[in-house]
């Protein structure tokens, strides 16, 4: 295997930079790490070649162009770049002509990933390529919401359309509502003087099950692994804190058909949801880039999307891999409070986590050759929690402005999008 050719994570995230630094590293490629604070896990690693701090905050679109431009110019060998969040993929593709010239990515219509990102917009064309959705609607004004209030069957699911936009506001992308007036104040918190940022998704009981694949420029699936969630973090609407590779075919083939169906190229994380009422299978995310999952979708021999889109980026023949049947990876501090909080409600007894363990072969965080990062994820969890709870502090103060704004789009009939 050639592996002169680099590695730019952007950024490094919680783990999910980690799981890239160490895939790669393992193997002998150089993987440097971007982001905007030093204490990074990521950065700690024994197999992160290199680390740049780089903050978007005090610099200008152009300015921050530049400085990724001039990482990569210094690392030379036209670098890979992977980004880790919905806001780089988006930002790379904005960007794409200026960055092919230094680094090397999957080149792909910025449109379509302004689309998949936006959860709005995603289910739209997933609906129109016969994928099954779950219904949703978004309210195009105060009124229209609080007709929907009265008429909705509790609970439903608030989720962010574009995630930065309401983080900011409520320190959350995804809520679950069980009542009419709870959804009317929320609502009208995540209020910020533009275009509501929010859809209204009808909660589906059942089992969540996910994709990790990567596409080539024909849209073929050169590696597509599945599996299923067994707990998450926040317990109810949040990321896999543990999860067991499991071979799903109608996952598998309906990912398939509506990646080539749309063109795309490229690693794909896609989240579904299995309607336990009739069997139905119902997407519920698309995540055009790498997720932070994407260790526990890894084959016995050792295949991942990351070394799929490392072998395809350089020329490279990618192996066919076997998914690992039963295998678990767990994010250790996220799992930890996510069944600290199931207990504390009930809905997880102590033997159930414990039984739950077994069979975990692999963790975020923690690696016997590679401790250090395990350390500083609780300086970062620390970070984390404290723009938590800013967060949530934001989010309980109502603004006057807010609530007695009278906002509306364009006229639209309120209408479910859904099959």
């Amino acid at each position: 295997m050639n592996v002169s050719a680099p590695v730019v994570v952007f950024p490094s995230g919680h783990h999910a930079g980690l799981g890239i630094a160490r895939s790669l590293g393992r193997l002998g490629v150089p993987v440097y790490s971007i982001d905007e604070a030093a204490w990074e896990p990521a950065f700690s690693s024994r197999y992160c070649a290199g680390r740049f701090v780089l903050n978007r905050e005090n610099r200008s679109s152009g300015e921050y162009l530049s400085g990724v431009l001039n990482i990569g110019r210094k690392l030379g060998h036209r670098p890979i770049l992977i980004p880790t969040t919905d806001r780089e993929a988006i930002w790379i593709a904005n960007n794409a002509a200026a960055l092919g010239e230094v680094f090397r990515f999957p080149q792909r219509d910025a449109a379509l990933v302004h689309a998949l990102c936006d959860k709005s917009r995603m289910q739209e064309l997933a609906a129109s390529t016969g994928i099954e959705t779950a219904a949703c609607v978004v309210p195009r004004s105060k009124d229209d919401l609080s007709l929907f209030a009265k008429m909705a069957a509790f609970p439903v699911m608030l989720k962010a359309i574009d995630a930065e936009r309401l983080r900011g506001l409520l320190g959350r992308t995804k809520i679950l509502i069980w009542t009419a007036p709870e959804l009317l104040d929320v609502s009208m918190k995540a209020l910020d003087g533009e275009t509501p940022n929010f859809l209204i998704q009808e909660f589906i009981p059942g089992e969540d099950w996910m994709f990790n694949g990567y596409f080539d420029a024909n849209a073929d699936c050169l590696f597509g692994v599945t599996a299923k969630k067994v707990r998450r973090f926040p317990p109810q609407t949040g990321v896999t804190s543990l999860g067991v590779c499991l071979w799903d075919e109608p996952v598998y083939q309906t990912t398939v058909a509506f990646m080539k169906a749309i063109g795309y190229r490229g690693i794909v994380d896609i989240g579904y949801r299995r309607d336990s009422r009739n069997g139905k299978l119902r997407i519920l995310d698309v995540n055009p880039r790498i997720g932070c999952t994407f260790r526990l979708f890894a084959a016995t021999n050792g295949m991942d999307v990351v070394r799929a889109l490392y072998l395809e980026s350089t020329g490279q023949a990618v192996p066919p891999g076997q998914a690992s049947e039963g295998r678990k990876w767990i994010v250790e501090d996220f799992d930890l409070v996510s069944a600290l909080r199931s207990g504390w409600t009930g809905d997880l007894r102590l033997k159930e986590w414990i039984r739950s363990l077994r069979g975990v072969e692999e963790a975020a965080c923690f690696s016997i050759d590679d401790p250090l990062p395990a350390l500083l994820m609780g300086v970062a969890d620390c970070c984390e929690l404290y723009r938590w709870f800013r967060g949530r502090a934001a989010a309980r103060k109502t603004s006057p402005v807010a609530a007695a704004r009278s906002w509306r789009l364009p006229e639209r009939r309120i209408e479910f999008r859904g099959r």
